[in-house]
């Protein structure tokens, strides 16, 4: 079995984590500073890194590492942000979803613009997130489309918008579809996740597994894969991957009579509402320092920034996820800030990715990103 996940072993200076399982709202509805994603970037800019190699550079890092820029491989997958809207106000999310964030969704016209760059690439995945990505009232459409393309469709699931009314019907949509399901699941005991998702998102998330399996997920068919996507609760990196995900489905099985196929983790990633939790809980300073004490040069090749382009809900282009939520948009060679619409492939395989601090949350320890471990 591996360590408790309440116990931090790679830092001494990390303090236990607090409860986080009363009701939470978006920052931006609470109009905290750090819905400003430039007060984030300030915030971890201020944080004194100079006892750590390279004084936290990120930059600098890779260069030691003869990474002296961090250039894009051949695209392989468009990941598609469709809004902000969520049923859901998780403690840890880096997006700052939420039911609030009604005006945050893509349009129809964009999601045109998106399919007609798609079909100037050789991307093979078209990975659909949020928010609940199933709330725009497009999904629906969009998943279609990327279907006549003959595209592997991801769908990012928080696995309780599945128990909404309209939702009813969608497993079976989606298994008719051949769409991989990744669900979100912080732990597969409840304690744990209640603790970063609310009380009774457990209790909800196990209907919805029950519900995704009588679908003809997480049964090894390879049409209809069920992944399930789990990050830390608490202030210390994702590890054991392979180690993790036998340990989860003997336990899903046993206890809830629940079967998957994979199991990603990812580091939680020092943005947004985690980045608030981390101050309040006196967490940020050693966590920063255990992100880049853990930097792990065998991660690099394979970061999702490298291989994946990621459009914002409102067609700006950025080179993660991460990077979108702090605003840190993709530059082009020619100095511009590209949107959709102005997709030109050949001019984005020549730019230099944008990096930032928060990088090193996916160059840690195993590596993170929309996949999963790295190394």
């Amino acid at each position: 079995m591996s360590a408790p996940e309440n116990t931090l072993p790679q830092s001494p200076n990390l303090h236990p984590p607090i409860a986080m399982t009363k009701p939470t709202t978006s920052l931006q509805r609470r109009r905290s500073p750090l819905a400003a994603s430039s007060y984030q970037l300030q915030t971890l800019a201020a944080i004194d890194l100079s006892q750590t190699p390279h004084q936290g550079d990120f930059a600098a890092t890779l260069a030691v590492h003869d990474w002296h820029s961090l250039a894009p491989a051949p695209l392989e997958i468009f990941q598609i942000n469709i809004g902000k809207l969520c049923n859901m106000t998780c403690r840890h999310c880096h997006v700052d979803a939420g039911p609030d964030r009604t005006q945050e969704n893509m349009d129809r016209a964009t999601i045109d613009a998106c399919l007609d760059a798609l079909d100037q690439t050789t991307a093979h995945t078209v990975d659909i997130t949020g928010g609940a990505p199933e709330l725009n009232p497009h999904f629906r459409y969009l998943v279609d489309q990327c279907v006549a393309r003959g595209k592997h469709i991801i769908d990012r699931c928080n696995l309780t918008v599945l128990l909404l009314p309209r939702m009813q019907d969608l497993p079976e949509w989606l298994a008719e579809r051949q769409v991989e399901v990744v669900c979100s699941l912080p732990h597969y005991r409840q304690r744990n996740t209640d603790a970063q998702r609310g009380d009774g998102a457990f209790e909800q998330s196990i209907v919805a597994l029950r519900r995704l399996n009588a679908a003809g997920y997480g049964k090894g068919d390879p049409q209809r894969p069920l992944t399930l996507m789990s990050n830390p609760v608490g202030a210390f990196l994702a590890n054991g991957q392979a180690k993790l995900e036998q340990e989860w489905k003997a336990g899903l099985a046993k206890h809830q009579g629940v079967t998957f196929d994979r199991l990603i983790t990812l580091n939680n990633m020092p943005i947004s509402r985690y980045l608030e939790w981390l101050e309040q809980s006196g967490n940020l300073q050693a966590y920063l320092e255990l992100l880049v004490n853990s930097f792990n040069p065998g991660t690099i090749r394979g970061l999702m920034c490298r291989n994946t382009l990621s459009i914002s809900w409102d067609g700006r282009l950025f080179d993660c996820d991460f990077n979108q939520m702090l605003d840190l948009e993709l530059q082009q060679p020619d100095g511009k800030r590209p949107h959709i619409r102005d997709f030109d492939p050949k001019l984005l395989a020549k730019r230099q990715i944008v990096t930032d601090r928060h990088c090193f949350g996916c160059t840690a320890g195993a590596g993170s990103s929309c996949g999963g471990a790295l190394a």
